[in-house]
């Protein structure tokens, strides 16, 4: 993907606040960096793009995304390799998801041009905030929401698209314990669970406050009609390695399509993997542990890649995942997306988009 963007007005910091990052302890969402881009939707169409200094932003309390909450967001990542490029890893996929968000949520597209002028813009003035350590990445963090300041429910006039940078240290969480949910709902068939928008997130933290007093980390999600089909994971997809397939619940309007997903299922076939694209029964599922037949599970996102999965509790039944291996699929096909970002294998779906120097 080559894109080469016509000038910004940036607006830069007095002084940076880069020294105050402890890179050798990068918690997740802590730092953010000097700049964001930032771009107002008003009078019907998308104006200009800027790089401003990283601060609060003032609001009418009557705010519409307040209120009705017309707001959406993205998760994405870059990468600097050793010889100091830095890559940002499939911006056009979440560009596309992004816009199937904004189509649910009844926001104006943005374009890939647009997008892609404010994300370069505010990269390059913040490029150093891009770490360099083993397993490392810059966050980014695009938000849309309304804007627009009436009590009344409708569709907002004006907009506001800001892109915000993190840097984040390695994925270090020790394995997942998962409870299945069968009496609370996340999203149903015909809702938003396919737009990342920040409704689906609030309205799931209940459950998962339950499920964390219970001693579980996250909930296993199922149909909202029957609970007998798994959706997927509070914040990724979930795969399954079932009699040596790999195996995920196919997409439709209650699950988020994954990028991290969709490019573990594309790797998969490369390598000459079984991949199985369809419904996942809870019952399939608790077989699975009964027969041995079911060899992993792990969770895909962007934030951790690949989180594998400790524990399953079905209907009131721990049952434990058999542990990750050398030689396990999932670890191989991790290290098969390092190697990809890192340009130390071919980028054979030209999947990386290079910051220009």
């Amino acid at each position: 993907m080559e894109t080469t963007t016509a000038p910004v007005r940036v607006q830069r910091v007095a002084q940076s606040r880069l020294k105050e990052v402890d890179f050798s302890n990068l918690e997740f969402g802590k730092y953010i960096s000097d700049h964001m881009a930032m771009v107002d939707f008003a009078d019907g169409h998308w104006h200009e793009p800027l790089v401003v200094p990283y601060s609060n932003l003032s609001f009418s309390p009557a705010m519409l995304s307040l209120h009705y909450g017309q707001a959406i967001f993205e998760g994405m990542k870059a990468f600097r390799r050793k010889d100091g490029s830095i890559i940002v890893f499939r911006p056009k996929k979440h560009i596309a998801r992004l816009n199937k968000s904004l189509d649910r949520m009844c926001m104006p597209e943005i374009s890939e041009e647009l997008f892609m002028t404010s994300l370069q813009s505010v990269l390059d003035v913040d490029r150093d905030w891009v770490p360099s350590g083993e397993g490392a990445s810059l966050y980014i963090r695009p938000v849309v929401f309304a804007t627009e300041a009436r009590l009344g429910v409708k569709i907002s006039d004006t907009f506001k698209f800001i892109i915000l940078l993190c840097p984040v240290g390695p994925y270090q969480a020790k394995p997942y314990k998962l409870k299945v949910e069968d009496k609370f709902v996340r999203t149903a068939e015909g809702g938003t669970g396919f737009a990342k928008c920040a409704g689906n997130y609030g309205g799931a933290f209940y459950p998962s406050k339950i499920a964390r007093e219970e001693g579980f980390d996250q909930i296993l999600w199922t149909d909202a009609k029957e609970h007998k089909y798994i959706d997927e994971v509070g914040m990724m997809n979930v795969l399954f390695v079932l009699n040596n397939k790999l195996v995920t619940p196919q997409l439709n309007t209650a699950i988020l399509d994954g990028v991290t997903r969709d490019s573990i299922l594309t790797l998969a076939r490369d390598m000459g993997y079984p991949v199985e694209e369809r419904r996942v029964t809870v019952a399939e599922v608790e077989e699975g542990f009964r027969n041995g037949s079911l060899q992993e599970v792990f969770g895909a996102g962007t934030a951790a890649v690949v989180a594998p999965i400790a524990l399953i509790n079905i209907h009131g039944t721990n049952y434990e995942v058999p542990a990750v291996k050398p030689d396990s699929f999932q670890l191989k096909v991790k290290q098969q997306l390092h190697d990809m970002r890192m340009g130390t294998a071919p980028d054979k779906h030209q999947w990386n988009w290079t910051l220009p120097a």
